[in-house]
């Protein structure tokens, strides 16, 4: 796993399963490309085959996306093309949108533009808050997130 963030939660889990992590503050590197150059170097030599985002707020570089080209994984909060960008469920939430969700894509260059994989839909009633929104779509990711990726191996397989 390949963090930005030395106080993640995520290390935890990855520290619990045996999983390599890598710390690497952006903040650390004159340049997005130098930092994805590093991140490229250490998945290539773990023979990583597979990218799978989770809240990773950046866009990546043409380096990076054409060095896993097909093989990127995100979970977007919005049912996509809606609401791109990073503040999509406050977005679809303001627009007083009445069914959002989330979609799983393959990250290309383009923000939030690359084919979706999956999606499931989260209803939006007249008592939700952004607050409570905000909790379904994320219980909705953790549903939805493990399935996808599960899905996207076994047709790379076949």
């Amino acid at each position: 796993m390949v963090c930005d963030n030395p106080k993640a939660y995520a290390i935890t889990r990855a520290d619990l399963h045996g999983v390599p992590v890598a710390i690497l503050p952006s903040r650390l590197f004159t340049s997005r490309k130098d930092h994805e150059k590093l991140v490229v170097s250490i998945l290539k030599d773990l023979q990583v085959d597979l990218v799978v985002l989770a809240g990773y707020m950046r866009l990546f570089t043409p380096y990076f996306v054409n060095a896993y080209k097909g093989k990127i994984l995100n979970i977007h909060p919005s049912l996509l093309p809606a609401f791109k960008g990073a503040h999509a469920i406050r977005d679809a939430f303001e627009a007083g949108a009445k069914e959002t969700g989330v979609s799983v894509h393959l990250v290309t260059a383009a923000l939030d533009a690359g084919p979706v994989m999956a999606r499931a839909k989260v209803k939006r009633t007249p008592a939700d808050t952004l607050d409570s929104l905000e909790k379904k779509i994320h219980r909705a990711e953790h549903a939805l997130y493990p399935k996808a990726i599960g899905d996207f191996l076994k047709k790379r397989r076949n």
